[in-house]
C-alpha cells in the first residue's frame, strides 16, 4: 500500500554546459556580501574560481577555502560561522563537491544562531533561520545540491552526524557536467557508489510501490551503465551528465515517496568508519553494502532481493528465489569491484581493533534515525564489519 506523503522541494536546478554564466542573475536578489566556500583548490586549477570572481565583480567576497572531505565541525563550520558574523554575510556560495555544500549548510544555520552551532547539528535546538545558499557542483555523488541536509564530522568525539532541516535547501544549484571532467577515477567511482547506495537505502523497505521502485531501478541502471564509461573516458559529456543527473535525486526524498522508512543503516555503519578513520565515504559504502545485504537476507526480505535482481540485473525470474537473491548480492559486489573500488576494510587501513566500539556507535545513531527495515543489534553491526574485513 502506498503510504501518505507530503513532499516539497524548493531548490531551483540549472543543468548543462555553460549554465554558470547565469550566476549573477541568481545572486542579485540575495545580497552583495558573499561567503565563497570551497575545498582543496581544484576550482583554481580548472578555472572555475577565476570565472566565479569575474562573474561576481562588484560583490564583497569573503573566502573559506580548505573544506575537507568528511567536512569537519572544527575548524570549517566554526570558521565559516565566524566569518559570516564578522562580515555580515548575505549569502553563501558553495563551489565544489558535496562536502563543501554540506559544510556550507551547517554554516548557513550557525550564522543565524547565537549559541554553539553543534546544538543545531545535534537537534538540541531547532534553527529559526539560515542564510541562503547557492552552489556550483564539481562532483557527482551526494545529491546535496537537491536536498535539505548534510553530514558533519566532529573528530574529537568520532561523530559523523546527518543534519537535516528544511531551511537548508539551496536556493539554486548549478550543475555543469563539464566541471566533473577532471574528477579522477577514484573519486568518480566513489561518487557513483555513494549515489548507488542512496538508492538502495530507499529501495529496501517494507511498504513500497511500483513508481518508486521503477525510479530507483532506472537510476541504478544509469549508474551501472555510465560509470565505466566516465572512468575510461573522463571527458565523455553524456556519461558525466547522466551520472550527475542520477546523483541529484539521491537524498531529496523523491525515491521514497509512498514507501515506509528504511532507516538508512548502511550509511549509519559507514559514518562510523569515516568518523573513526576518515576514509572516503563512497569507498566505505561499497565495502559495507554487499555484506549488509547478505546479513539481512531472509524469507521476509527475499522479495526485495528478487525484485532488484530481476529488474536491475536481468536475472531469470524462473530461478529459485534464494538463488536470485544470492546472485543479486554477487552482482552488486562485482559492479563495485569492476569500477576499481576497494572491497575490504583492510584495503582502506581498517583492522579489527575497534569493530565493537564502532558497532556501539552505529547502534546509537541508528536508534535515533527512526524505524528500521531490519533491526540491527550491536552484534549484528559488529558481524557486518567483521565480514567486511
Amino acid at each position: 500500500m502506498i503510504q501518505n506523503f507530503d513532499y516539497y522541494t524548493p531548490t531551483r536546478v540549472i543543468f548543462g554546459k555553460g549554465v554558470v554564466d547565469q550566476l549573477p542573475e541568481v545572486m542579485k536578489p540575495l545580497g552583495k556580501r558573499v561567503l565563497l566556500t570551497y575545498g582543496g583548490g581544484s576550482i583554481k586549477r580548472n578555472g572555475l574560481y577565476d570565472k566565479v570572481l569575474d562573474l561576481l565583480k562588484g560583490y564583497e567576497i569573503t573566502e573559506l577555502p580548505g573544506i575537507e572531505p568528511n567536512p569537519k565541525y572544527n575548524p570549517s563550520v566554526l570558521d565559516g560561522v565566524r566569518l559570516c558574523k564578522e562580515n555580515n554575510i548575505d549569502v553563501i556560495l558553495s563551489v565544489g563537491g558535496g562536502s563543501v555544500l554540506d559544510c556550507s549548510k551547517a554554516i548557513a544555520a550557525g550564522a543565524k544562531y547565537d549559541g554553539d552551532p553543534w546544538d543545531l547539528i545535534t537537534y538540541k535546538v531547532k534553527a529559526q533561520a539560515a542564510l541562503p545558499i547557492v552552489d556550483i557542483m564539481t562532483l557527482a555523488a551526494t545529491g546535496s545540491e537537491y536536498d535539505a541536509g548534510g553530514v558533519i564530522s566532529r573528530t574529537e568525539t568520532n561523530d559523523k552526524i546527518p543534519y537535516i532541516d528544511p531551511l537548508l535547501y539551496p536556493v539554486c544549484s548549478f550543475l555543469d557536467p563539464t566541471y566533473t571532467f577532471t574528477v579522477n577515477a577514484k573519486h568518480t567511482a566513489a561518487g557513483v557508489a555513494d549515489a548507488f547506495n542512496h538508492v538502495l537505502e530507499q529501495y529496501f523497505c517494507s511498504d513500497h510501490n511500483m513508481v518508486a521502485d521503477g525510479f530507483c531501478e532506472t537510476l541504478l541502471r544509469t549508474l551501472i551503465h555510465f560509470a565505466p564509461i566516465a572512468i575510461a573516458h573522463p571527458d565523455d559529456y553524456q556519461a558525466r551528465a547522466e551520472i550527475m543527473y542520477a546523483c541529484m535525486y539521491g537524498c531529496n526524498g523523491i525515491l521514497a515517496l509512498g514507501n515506509s522508512p528504511s532507516g538508512w543503516p548502511m550509511h549509519a555503519i559507514e559514518h562510523a568508519l569515516s568518523a573513526y578513520y576518515d576514509i572516503t565515504h563512497g569507498e566505505g559504502l561499497a565495502i559495507i553494502t554487499p555484506r549488509w545485504m547478505r546479513h539481512i537476507l531472509s524469507e521476509r526480505t527475499m522479495e526485495r532481493f528478487v525484485s532488484l535482481g530481476t529488474h536491475l540485473y536481468g536475472i531469470d525470474p524462473n530461478l529459485p528465489d534464494a538463488e536470485i537473491a544470492e546472485m543479486t548480492i554477487d552482482r552488486t559486489y562485482k559492479f563495485f569491484e569492476s569500477i576499481g573500488l576497494p572491497m575490504h576494510l583492510q584495503q582502506v587501513g581498517i583492522d579489527n581493533s575497534r569493530l565493537r566500539e564502532m558497532a556501539q556507535h552505529v547502534k546509537e545513531d541508528v536508534q535515533q534515525s527512526g524505524p528500521q527495515y531490519v533491526t540491527l543489534t550491536v552484534d549484528d553491526v559488529e558481524g557486518i564489519l567483521a565480514d567486511s574485513l
